[in-house]
């Protein structure tokens, strides 16, 4: 009887590993990309310090120990006054050496803004790709080029785990002013509270509106509506608005353009009226009455934006109206009160 056993389980657990093998080989790509994710996001946590003992080094510049104690004061708003999610998020810091160390690929279709999605366990599609090494990310970049995709390759400011890691400050995070910093990471602290699974344009979009406000509301209990650090975030803020408000229109007006577009249309038409299209776009951007930038359509004199750069701003900043009405007409502008039925409505994953 013990012998029919053991083979029973010696069967069973030979079955296990063959469904096991079959499973790794059918998600062989995805397993891939998931440990080299974990293992790029392990040795950034592994090779964090605790933030006190930057603090306490005597070589450590103070201006940066400012930044990072401003950091502290965030956080505590956060989840104080805003009602965040507290975690173990940004009481280390990773020093990045002066070098990036995450690239991210976004792509879409040519003459549609459709972006290309990716599935993964739990936070469903995303229509962006991460790396922790520039090469594979780069290798990606290409590959979907030749599929005839509009790709483009950015740096984040900083990511959330969503909780499965213990995010860091990136060093560089520290070169950034006090509202963009207090931005960032209100920003990144929304995601860790609210996330829904497959809705990434509404999360991103979500998480840009409070981070938007909630700096606000920091610099405010902080310094100050009179004082230089919060007018600073105003003035720089304006500007962002108005290009980004340029930049959607200009989204606009390609999507206009693109299901104008007939599939018998040849290819090269297309092209070139596509791209005659975003040269108005670019042009029109001189237009705008800038304090910081009087001539941003310079940016661009080596190289056209193209489709996944329009389809960016949509991702995190089509929406915001829509949460401003909501915020203002149900919530009376209490961020606090706003958060916490959005946590409500949107148990997180």
């Amino acid at each position: 009887m013990k012998g029919k056993i053991k083979k029973w389980i010696k069967r069973a657990l030979w079955g296990l590993l063959g469904v096991i093998a079959i499973l790794v080989l059918i998600y062989w790509e995805l397993v891939s990309y998931g440990v080299q994710q974990g293992y790029g996001q392990m040795n950034i946590i592994w090779n964090a310090r605790p933030v006190e003992e930057f603090l306490a080094d005597p070589n450590f510049p103070d201006s940066l120990k400012a930044r990072l104690n401003l950091i502290q004061d965030v956080r505590r708003f956060a989840t104080d006054s805003l009602g965040l999610k507290d975690t173990e998020n940004y009481k280390t810091m990773y020093d990045q050496k002066g070098e990036e160390i995450m690239w991210v690929v976004m792509a879409s279709e040519p003459f549609e803004l459709k972006h290309k999605e990716w599935k993964f366990p739990v936070i469903g599609s995303v229509p962006y790709k991460g790396f922790f090494n520039k090469e594979r990310a780069f290798t990606l970049k290409q590959s979907l080029e030749k599929e005839g995709f509009d790709v483009i390759v950015r740096n984040p400011g900083g990511w959330s785990t969503l909780g499965w890691f213990t995010d860091p400050i990136l060093s560089k995070m520290l070169n950034r002013s006090e509202g963009d910093l207090a931005n960032l990471i209100i920003h990144e602290m929304s995601h860790a509270t609210i996330f829904v699974k497959d809705s990434i344009d509404f999360n991103e979009n979500l998480a840009t509106f409070i981070g938007d406000r909630g700096a606000e509301r920091f610099l405010i209990a902080k310094y100050g509506e009179g004082s230089k650090e919060y007018r600073d975030y105003i003035n720089e803020d304006k500007d962002y608005v108005k290009y980004v408000n340029h930049m959607l229109r200009g989204a606009h007006a390609l999507d206009s353009i693109y299901k104008s577009m007939r599939t018998e249309d040849p290819v090269e038409q297309k092209k070139r009226i596509k791209n005659e299209t975003i040269k108005m776009i670019v042009t029109a951007l001189d237009t705008l009455t800038l304090d910081l930038n009087k001539k941003p359509s310079e940016r661009f004199k080596e190289k056209l934006p193209n489709n996944a750069y329009f389809m960016n701003f949509r991702q995190y900043q089509a929406k915001q109206n829509d949460f401003w009405e909501e915020y203002n007409g149900a919530f009376g502008g209490d961020l606090k009160k706003y958060i916490a039925h959005l946590s409500t409505r949107y148990p997180f994953l």
